[in-house]
């Protein structure tokens, strides 16, 4: 498989937006597939499958509303924004087996890819942290994604629930 992928449009209406598979996720590869609104998205028994859903959510930052009551609440929630200060961190929290499945499609492979991504400077990370700092602290989201100008591509999100408290 060449670096090309095919045309977006023709990609499966069922599976919605399956649309090549095989390859490898070598950076060239992976920049050149998000920058045309394609992403893996397979498991560890799968080849590389290569996905373009129709529709596709965008969520344009200067067009989100935020409710009065949603920042009511952040402001009593004490929490550390950070950007790249975990990305290995989130990409692990992120590969972790959810509680409801089996396994996970980001495969050890798939970490390696992003890794190499973070060091190319293009992946990065947004970490909200419970509690102040990192020792201390509880992920309670984590976001990683590809900076290819704009928009971003978020690649993988994940959210934990707070611990309880006494």
């Amino acid at each position: 498989m060449s670096d090309d992928f095919p045309n977006t449009a023709n990609a499966l209406t069922e599976p919605n937006g399956l649309l090549a598979m095989g390859g490898d996720l070598s950076p060239r590869r992976l920049l050149r597939a998000y920058s045309s609104g394609i992403f893996p998205w397979f498991d560890a028994e799968q080849p590389i499958l290569w996905w373009a859903p129709n529709p596709r959510m965008v969520l344009l930052p200067g067009q989100f509303h935020a409710s009065r009551s949603f920042k009511k609440r952040l402001r009593t929630i004490p929490f550390t924004l950070t950007v790249n200060q975990h990305f290995d961190a989130v990409i692990q929290a992120c590969a972790a087996p959810r509680e409801e499945e089996q396994g996970t499609w980001i495969i050890p492979a798939m970490q390696a890819a992003y890794g190499e991504l973070h060091r190319l400077g293009v992946a990065h990370s947004i970490e909200v942290l419970l509690e102040g700092s990192w020792s201390a602290a509880y992920m309670a989201l984590q976001l990683a994604g590809l900076s290819l100008g704009s928009p971003c591509s978020p690649a993988f999100l994940m959210h934990q629930k707070p611990p309880s408290r006494r």
